[in-house]
């Protein structure tokens, strides 16, 4: 059944404000980093008459860039494999013996985990992360590790679902282990869910700022770019081109990675979530 012209409109309508609202910060961004201090003064929301560097290159050299962003990309790569790694195998025990209650009451306890907001734990989280020395990259490693696993699992575990159980048995009587069943089967098969769990978290790492805030504000030397963008934003807040040009060298990396993987996201979603 065709929508009517007028419901097509307004949908398209609502899409295209929806569209702005997104690009305007974007496109601030992007052409005050380009701009000088001049240029910015005469016109504000104007486009570059050329692309100046030298908001970008103080940036860099000035405010210890890469620094911040060498301790973003460890934690974040740390993080993403680990998770990686640690999701699909917890998904496929619990997906294979559903029917045993110790798994059912672990899923729907990881489950519950997701709304559980997280100001409610971010107390626990900075008192035992002190007590154990893990206000450090380690602790936010692992707790990025741990706080993944309520929607992966459940991502996970849905997708699962739609593999046979034959597969397995067939594998067993080819002389497969439960290991091998895993890593040559199961786990090439999940892929689409797997890349879609690395997406979402590599949105959410990268661009934190609570953790960050709570674990690793006791030394400049450990922050991540989210802490660093604060702290310059507070330093030059009225030197508006190199905040911007700050965001605009935050923001690159993760908007190169989401444009590459947002394929696999919509995929992984819909079979994961949907059937």
């Amino acid at each position: 059944m065709k929508a009517k012209p007028a419901a097509q409109a307004f949908r398209y309508s609502i899409l295209a404000l929806g569209m702005i609202i997104i690009m305007i910060p974007m496109y601030l961004t992007i052409t005050l980093a380009f701009k000088t201090t001049e240029e910015s003064t005469k016109s504000f929301f104007s486009l570059p008459s050329s692309l100046y560097m030298g908001n970008i290159m103080t940036v860099i050299k000035k405010a210890g860039f890469w620094t911040y962003f060498q301790n973003s990309v460890v934690i974040t790569i740390i993080s993403l494999l680990l998770i990686m790694i640690l999701v699909p195998m917890v998904s496929f025990a619990i997906s294979r013996n559903f029917q045993k209650p110790y798994y059912k009451f672990i899923y729907y306890l990881m489950l519950a985990g997701i709304f559980v907001p997280f100001q409610v734990i971010m107390l626990p989280i900075l008192q035992y992360t002190s007590d154990l020395n893990l206000m450090n990259h380690a602790g936010m490693i692992i707790m990025y590790v741990t706080l993944s696993l309520t929607e992966g699992i459940f991502l996970c575990v849905g997708f699962l679902k739609n593999i046979q159980f034959e597969l397995d048995e067939a594998s067993t009587i080819d002389g497969c282990n439960i290991w091998q069943t895993f890593t040559k089967i199961i786990f090439p098969l999940m892929t689409p869910i797997t890349l879609t769990i690395v997406t979402l978290n590599s949105l959410w790492i990268w661009n934190d700022f609570v953790l960050p805030l709570i674990l690793l504000n006791r030394s400049a030397d450990v922050w991540t770019l989210p802490l660093f963008i604060y702290n310059f934003q507070s330093e030059y807040s009225f030197d508006y081109n190199l905040a911007f040009a700050g965001f605009f060298l935050t923001m690159l990396p993760i908007i190169l990675l989401y444009g590459y993987m947002q394929r696999f996201l919509i995929s992984g979603l819909t079979e994961g979530a949907l059937k």
